[in-house]
């Protein structure tokens, strides 16, 4: 199908009909032949995929790096799932419950390209990652490296174990506008001493949306003798690969962002021969040797374990070249934009393969809390103020349901604003 007809069809269908199960099917295969840098930017296809989304009218959403909204299909099969587990009560808890979670996370790791002898299911990013840190074999003077722009509970879990083991941090900042990876690679290879046991790089820097050359990092720390944690918080579902090729050493990540699962899951990749030597967070057993043995959480919600099927369901039918593309696509359309207009300062990479979704924007001489909060009652777009670590301005994050006629009001407020 031409895209003429694909959008003559489109109109026949009726724009305010949702599109779901067969229909669903139906149109994202009608636009099959389409590449899809070309259909990143058919508004007419996108606003058929906004259908899927119920939609708060009173501000335009571009904080979606936080939470993803999910779409109505996984949000009721969430919902099914909580009766499901309600109706079967303590059977289902002492019973499926474990065969079931081991299917999904065998889903998710197929998803991420990993071995399931290497992969579990967790609560959120933080804990996967600050298991890594606080379950490490730290002994005083090892030190450790990461960067001001990491996420948050990440460093302050580094700053418990320098108090508690005596481990020497050394903090490290990325420059906004990197002038090729060499100059990141190199500045992690500038901090390492005979002492550095482990260095956490972001996948994707999340108050700025900059894409790391992790796979480059890590051959060179490996070279070095040194181990690397990677924090995949806003990749998985965003960006497209496959976790080993990373040559990474442990990989932590969250499901309710781009995967848009329900809140309450994460992900931990841990290389085979690294396993025994991580103490888990919550003991399951002294003579467990496998990766179960980091996997102890307790009584948790399972319902939102037997969601990711649903969320990954979608994420798999809706394309994930085609989500690709349009994140980035998005991205690139406001910010080409506005980059050198008066006093607007864009603090994330121009390249296109230096980010996908996510950028930061600020504005000379106004705070990031007053940009925000003009942005919201001035014009209707809800953001997320950044002041510090080198950046200063407000994080922009569009989803799959954005559309550029919101980012164009975005470019406009901006500009009035500089």
């Amino acid at each position: 199908m031409d895209k003429r007809s694909f959008l003559k069809t489109f109109a026949l269908a009726g724009l305010a009909a949702p599109l779901t199960g067969s229909a669903m099917s139906k149109w994202i295969d009608a636009a099959a032949g389409i590449p899809a840098e070309t259909l990143a930017a058919d508004e007419p296809y996108w606003e058929g995929i906004r259908k899927h989304y119920l939609l708060k009218p009173d501000y335009i959403n571009l904080e979606n790096g936080y939470y993803n909204i999910l779409p109505q299909e996984i949000l009721e099969g969430y919902i099914q799932h909580i009766r499901n587990v309600n109706y079967q009560g303590s059977y289902y808890m002492r019973t499926v419950q474990f065969e079931n979670k081991k299917a999904i996370a065998t889903k998710v790791a197929a998803l991420t390209g990993c071995n399931t002898e290497e992969f579990i299911l967790t609560r959120n990013t933080t804990e996967s990652l600050d298991m890594i840190i606080g379950g490490y074999p730290w002994v005083a003077g090892d030190e450790a490296i990461f960067a001001e722009q990491d996420y948050g509970a990440m460093i302050q879990m580094f700053h418990q174990v320098a108090l508690r083991h005596e481990v020497v941090n050394k903090v490290l900042s990325i420059p906004n506008h990197p002038s090729s990876d060499e100059e990141i690679v190199n500045l992690y290879a500038s901090a390492i001493t005979p002492k550095t046991k482990l260095i956490m790089v972001s996948h994707m820097i999340n108050i700025t949306g900059q894409i790391m050359p992790v796979r480059k990092i890590c051959d060179m720390a490996h070279a070095k003798g040194v181990e690397v944690m990677v924090d995949g918080a806003h990749a998985i579902a965003h960006i497209q690969f496959n976790i080993p090729d990373l040559h990474c050493d442990y990989y932590g990540a969250s499901l309710h962002k781009w995967l848009a699962v329900p809140l309450g899951v994460g992900i931990l990749y841990v290389q085979k021969d690294k396993i025994n030597k991580i103490w888990p967070l919550l003991a399951e057993g002294p003579n467990i040797k496998t990766i179960s043995r980091l996997n102890h959480l307790g009584t948790h919600p399972v319902h939102t374990d037997l969601a990711i099927q649903n969320a990954v369901e979608f994420y798999q039918q809706l394309g994930p070249g085609k989500k690709e593309a349009r994140l980035r696509y998005l991205q690139q359309y406001w910010t080409s934009k506005v980059r050198g207009v008066g006093k607007v300062q864009v603090n994330t990479p121009a390249e296109p393969e230096r980010a996908c979704a996510i950028a930061n924007v600020g504005i000379a001489g106004m705070k990031p809390a007053l940009l925000a909060e003009t942005l919201l009652k001035k014009y209707r777009i809800y953001t997320v103020a950044i002041d510090g670590a080198n950046v200063h301005g407000c994080r922009i994050t569009p989803n799959v349901f954005t559309t550029t006629a919101e980012l164009d009001q975005l470019v406009v407020a901006l500009k009035e604003m500089s």
